[in-house]
Parts: C-alpha cells; sequence; structure tokens
C-alpha cells in the first residue's frame, strides 16, 4: 500500500470534479475519501480516470474496497464489467448491494 503522505502530494485533476460532484475537489482528501473517490470513478468514469484511479491506489486496495465497501450505484452492465474485467474478481459479491433500481416502467 502507498504511503499516506505519497497520497497527500497528489492533486486530483480538475477534470475529476464533474466525477466526483458531491464534494468541492479541493477538499477532497485521497485517504480519508477514498472509498467515495474509488466508487465514483469506478461508476462513472471512463477509461482515462480509471487509469488515474489505478496509478493512485494499488490495485488491492481498490478491490478490497469494492468488495468490502459496496456502494449501490452502479447499473448492472457498469457493475459486471468493473467487477470481472477490470478488478477481475471471482468471488461471489451480491449484485444487489452494488445495481442501484432504474427508476419508471420497462417495456
Amino acid at each position: 500500500m502507498k504511503k499516506k503522505s505519497s497520497l497527500t502530494k497528489i492533486k486530483l485533476p480538475d477534470s475529476l470534479q464533474g466525477i466526483l460532484w458531491s464534494k468541492n475537489i479541493e477538499n477532497i482528501n485521497l485517504e480519508s475519501d477514498k472509498v467515495y473517490i474509488i466508487h465514483q470513478i469506478l461508476a462513472y468514469g471512463d477509461i482515462k480516470e480509471v487509469k488515474w484511479l489505478f496509478e493512485v491506489y494499488p490495485k488491492n486496495d481498490i478491490k478490497n474496497i469494492f468488495t468490502d465497501y459496496p456502494v449501490k450505484i452502479y447499473t448492472r452492465p457498469v457493475y459486471f464489467f468493473v467487477k470481472d474485467f477490470i478488478l477481475n474478481i471471482k468471488k461471489d459479491t451480491n449484485e444487489n448491494n452494488y445495481v442501484k433500481n432504474i427508476s419508471g416502467s420497462i417495456r
């Protein structure tokens, strides 16, 4: 795991403000807000932002956050893409803890 001191020296790119919309990018702490940052980028980021995520946090930390702290913000296709391809998680995770319900009627 990267040292806390190395995380404090990293500045979040301004381009992440749209993904980390519920907080001011200037006030986000890479260590204490890591669950929020990881899930938001995995759920809403593009390949450039996911690449940045893996440059900042070790893959094992990202996998542990994803499995140990589920957040119900993913669409079903994004959940499976993240779980199966980006993180290569083989163990069962409860889809209901990650996939948000889509409101409205389905035809």
